[in-house]
């Protein structure tokens, strides 16, 4: 299972690396956070609330030499609904693309059940793979070794590295480790480019980020956002018209807020990071609207996007 890294490194030569990384782990352990810092830019939504990513969200980090294209999973769990089997089949699928694969995990909470759940996942593939012990900022540096042994017992692992995603701690390290790993390979994407998934995907995923900041426990399973029109208008500003999709009218009255002072916090606070992912004024509009059980709908899922690969 221990693959050796390839030893064609950059050198100014021609020689180019690159590859796709997947990050795996149980909901919030931090995936959206590290790939947030690996890109340098916001293009995951960051919640304390689990299993918010829905979709493989791919960042690209480029450098003079390697090229490492990163997929932001869903938090393996048990599924209690078709777009939660969706979630898993994405997570699960993920592996069986990539050069490296990132077993993220909570340094804080140490072994559970949920990982060892996805560490007999790992067993299936032949796919390189690096343990993270992220959040390493909330621990004592005495109570990783006892924990490293822990995991070692369960699974070979490539390459063992403790982050801190939040604050940046050795992810540089991380970087490095995993440029060793990615084989010769051509350049996917401009250099200038962070991410394939359209701009009306990422704006869609930070409106959805603030409802989940800014509402309680029986909503953010229940909410999708869909743009409906985005468009530059002639005096340069960004028109976003966007509808968000909740399962129950009294989801509804709940997001609107009273007076709908909610849904105008949620507004002006997207409006600011789409801002600065636009790189230009915007103006947005948005909408609620009711689709009942929304979650179990096949159609409505693949109207929304979740489709699989």
């Amino acid at each position: 299972m221990n693959q050796q890294p390839s030893n064609n490194r950059g050198d100014g030569k021609g020689k180019f690396r690159s590859g796709f990384v997947a990050i795996i782990g149980r909901p919030n352990v931090g995936k959206s956070t590290l790939m947030n810092h690996l890109i340098g830019q916001k293009i995951a939504i960051m919640s304390d609330k689990p299993q918010t990513t829905r979709n493989k969200i791919h960042g690209v980090y480029t450098t003079n030499d390697t090229q490492i294209v990163f997929l932001d999973t869903p938090g393996i769990h048990k599924p209690q609904s078709k777009l939660g089997n969706y979630m898993m089949q994405t997570a699960e699928s993920a592996l069986k693309e990539v050069e490296a694969a990132l077993f993220l995990i909570d340094a804080s909470e140490g072994l559970g059940g949920g990982d060892r759940f996805i560490i007999e996942q790992l067993k299936k593939v032949k796919t390189p793979v690096f343990l993270v012990m992220n959040k390493i900022d909330k621990v004592q540096p005495e109570q990783l070794l006892p924990m490293i042994t822990q995991y070692n017992e369960l699974f070979e692992f490539a390459e063992i590295i403790p982050i801190s995603a939040l604050e940046g701690n050795n992810v540089n390290t991380l970087i490095e480790q995993l440029s060793r790993y990615m084989p010769e390979g051509p350049q996917y994407y401009p250099a200038d480019q962070i991410t394939d998934h359209p701009e009306q995907f990422v704006v869609s995923e930070l409106i959805r980020e603030k409802i989940l900041h800014m509402t309680r426990e029986e909503i953010p399973h229940s909410i999708a956002v869909a743009i409906e029109d985005m468009k530059v208008q002639d005096n340069g500003v960004v028109y976003i018209g966007a509808v968000i999709f909740v399962e129950r009218d009294s989801q509804k009255g709940i997001i609107i807020g009273k007076r709908g002072e909610l849904l105008k916090e949620v507004g002006k606070q997207a409006r600011k990071d789409i801002e600065a992912l636009l790189g230009s004024r915007t103006f947005l509009e948005l909408w609620v609207k009711v689709k009942k059980d929304w979650r179990n709908q096949e159609r409505v899922l693949k109207d929304l996007g979740f489709r699989h690969d």
